[in-house]
C-alpha cells in the first residue's frame, strides 16, 4: 500500500474508498447507508427464501443497476426479477428494527439471522 504523506491525499484516498465500499462499525458490516447488514441460515447458497412477510421484517440488500462491489460480492436474483447483494453466497438483508447506524437488533432472532462479521 502507498501512503500518502499529505493529510489532504489521505482524506482524498479514504473518502473515495469510503463511497466505493460497505461500511462497517465495530467489526460489523454496514451498507452504505450505515446499516447492518445481516445472512438468514435458511437461505441456500446463492439463493434467498426470504420473501412476503419475512422480506417484509428483513428486506432484501438490493443491487443497482451499473452499481459494483468488491470481490466476493455478487448478485442474486430474486423471484421478482430484481437483484440482491450476497456475500461469498449468502443473500444479505437488513432489519426493519435497526432504525440506526450501528444497529444490531435482528442479531440472533430466531436463532437463523447474523450479522455478518468482517472475519465472515
Amino acid at each position: 500500500m502507498r501512503r500518502f504523506e499529505t493529510g489532504l491525499g489521505l482524506l482524498a484516498v479514504t473518502s473515495a474508498l469510503m463511497l466505493a465500499l460497505p461500511a462497517s462499525a465495530a467489526g460489523v458490516l454496514a451498507a452504505q447507508n450505515g446499516m447492518t447488514l445481516y445472512t438468514f441460515d435458511n437461505d441456500s447458497e446463492g439463493m434467498s427464501s426470504c420473501y412476503d412477510d419475512c422480506a417484509k421484517n428483513w428486506p432484501p440488500y438490493l443491487a443497482a443497476e451499473g452499481e459494483v462491489m468488491p470481490d466476493g460480492w455478487t448478485r442474486v436474483t430474486r423471484t421478482d426479477g430484481t437483484e440482491q447483494w450476497a456475500l461469498d453466497g449468502k443473500p444479505l438483508y437488513f432489519y426493519y428494527e435497526d432504525m440506526a447506524s450501528g444497529d444490531v437488533k435482528g442479531d440472533g432472532k430466531g436463532d437463523v439471522w447474523h450479522v455478518v462479521t468482517m472475519s465472515d
